[in-house]
């Protein structure tokens, strides 16, 4: 039996529960309405005249942003004396010589000054010094973000999030699963399917250089997606500053606005 006292309480619970229903219903019917609205304004010719500049106006901002993290991370091409010198003895009046210097400036692509020197990155357990290190950590620091930046202006979830730490940055996989023979590897194909997430590091200096290869892959998979994203392919698995150039390139073209 409910006592006096309650029934104030019960009736002012009810009468909120109805007013909240009734908020809840006006929000719909003008949901509905907003929609339909916006349904007739984008339909017929004038419609998708409207929706091709909302769309072509959305690409400038995505355009203006993407040459914004292009400031802070240029990428261009630098050859050293060396390569120059190859270049001079290969290039003398021959298409050879063409094809050599594209593949050359292919190769030494920078990032703020620092390039992938060595690859892939296995071998730098026994190549590297702890300045080569220091400049593996500073360039993929440097691609880690622009990747992420640029994933955030476009508005695509990447499949491989980026934690960012500067040179110290990680790469996760939500459902790792690799497998193989080799002694360096720390992970398991059973570790894959636990369903918990892993994080591979984007540097080496106390880390097992499989897992840091493999995050490297993982950055690469991503740029991969990007490029998908804006309709075309990658340069390949290991081209991952070729990869991010490209990204620039088309996005900052006039081609990019007008598609």
């Amino acid at each position: 039996m409910i006592s006096n006292r309650s029934s104030p309480w019960l009736w002012s619970l009810t009468s909120e529960l109805k007013s909240a229903k009734e908020r809840k219903e006006a929000l719909a019917q003008r949901l509905e309405s907003v929609i339909e609205e916006a349904n007739k304004s984008l339909a017929g010719k004038k419609g998708q005249g409207r929706l091709k500049n909302l769309q072509k106006m959305l690409r400038m901002r995505e355009q203006h942003m993407v040459s914004q993290v292009y400031t802070l991370y240029p990428v261009k091409a630098s050859i050293d004396q060396t390569s120059k010198e190859k270049l001079d003895s290969q290039s003398v009046g021959s298409k050879s010589g063409d094809s050599a210097s594209s593949q050359s400036r292919k190769s030494t692509l920078t990032i703020l000054g620092q390039q992938l020197t060595v690859f892939p990155v296995k071998k730098l357990s026994f190549l590297g010094t702890r300045k080569k290190f220091r400049g593996l950590q500073l360039f993929l620091g440097y691609v880690a973000h622009a990747v992420l930046l640029i994933a955030s202006y476009l508005d695509v979830p990447l499949r491989y999030p980026v934690r960012l730490g500067g040179s110290r940055s990680y790469v996760v996989d939500y459902a790792p699963s690799v497998e193989t023979a080799s002694s360096d590897l720390v992970f398991s194909s059973t570790m894959g399917t636990n369903g918990k997430p892993m994080e591979f590091p984007l540097f080496l200096e106390g880390q097992d250089t499989t897992r840091a290869a493999y995050a490297v892959f993982l950055l690469n998979k991503d740029l991969e997606q990007l490029l998908n994203y804006i309709g075309t392919e990658s340069l390949g698995p290991r081209h991952v500053l070729p990869n991010l150039n490209e990204l620039f390139r088309i996005i900052q073209s006039s081609g990019y606005i007008k598609k």
